[in-house]
């Protein structure tokens, strides 16, 4: 919005009006989408303001986490500039400040298993949205979110993964199952706690009940060596943790004189951020609860 700034003189008994213009921006017709991001102090948190900031039509307007309180998390991030957004750790606070502006409101929540049920309920009552990204979230939490969407007519993404390269792994893997009735799955990942990993139990889960009954040679092994039996057609899966590796899934389909290998690697968490965008320019349109960012591809 344009505004007009005028300025009178009087110089010997005459008026002489000088004017200039400036450009006053005005908040109200600031459509954009207003993101809080809770666990922003992590390096997905950090990734994603980045993100959310070159992102068009969306603004970082809060950013939540337990480290680094009171500095600024532009600073945090090593952007060239900081953001003016300090680090809070008060989700309500935040919420609270954020629904004042009448505007669209989604919540990013990087926490853990423990606290994500409470922090989406506290985003339902203001309003606002949310897309939970934290690994080895029970099934139990899962139910007990998508009663709470329902009953608020509130949207809420829950998404095992936000790396779309994975979800088109999945997706492979479910085409060649139909074909194939020997699949492993052999995953490296940094940390041994993450095993078996959330990519490799998604697998598993959408190779089951699809009338399939994989390696059929040993399904009843029990030798440690062959793996961990996952989901309840007898895929494996293998782990690995070497120094150097990347994070990385393959799922090997074979039948006599043939092997069939798909294979995704993770070498940044940058791989992540086209998911996220989707998942938050998605979620604002929802009303209830949905379960994999695969529903949008």
């Amino acid at each position: 919005m344009a505004v007009l700034s005028c300025q009178t003189y009087f110089i010997n008994s005459k008026k002489i009006i000088k004017t200039k213009p400036f450009i006053c921006c005005s908040s109200s017709q600031n459509n954009n989408v207003k993101v809080i991001i809770n666990g922003a102090a992590k390096e997905i948190g950090r990734a994603a303001v980045i993100a959310v900031t070159k992102a068009r039509g969306m603004e970082l307007a809060g950013a939540v986490d337990s480290n680094f309180v009171g500095q600024d998390i532009g600073q945090v991030c090593d952007m060239e500039e900081p953001l003016e957004i300090p680090i809070i750790n008060d989700l309500t606070m935040v919420l609270g400040s954020i629904s004042q502006l009448k505007a669209t409101g989604v919540v990013i929540d990087f926490t853990d298993p423990s606290t994500v049920y409470d922090n989406v309920k506290q985003a339902t009552a203001f309003g606002m949205n949310s897309v939970v990204y934290v690994p080895r979230i029970k099934q139990e939490t899962v139910m007990a979110l998508s009663m709470l969407c329902d009953k608020a007519s509130t949207g809420c993404l829950v998404a095992p993964t936000l790396s779309i390269g994975s979800i088109l792994l999945q997706q492979a893997a479910i085409s060649a199952s139909f074909h194939y009735n020997n699949v492993e799955i052999v995953e490296s990942r940094a940390n041994p706690l993450d095993f078996p990993s959330q990519d490799a139990v998604q697998i598993a889960n959408n190779l089951s009940n699809l009338g399939q009954l994989y390696n059929r040679d040993d399904i009843s092994s029990d030798i440690p060596a062959r793996g961990q039996v996952l989901g309840e057609d007898g895929v494996r899966v293998h782990s690995l943790v070497l120094p150097g590796l990347p994070s990385s899934t393959s799922v090997y389909f074979s039948r006599p004189g043939e092997v069939y290998t798909l294979k995704h690697d993770i070498t940044d968490v940058q791989c992540l951020m086209p998911g996220l965008i989707l998942a938050i320019r998605k979620v604002v349109r929802l009303k209830n609860l949905v379960y994999g960012l695969e529903k949008f591809l």
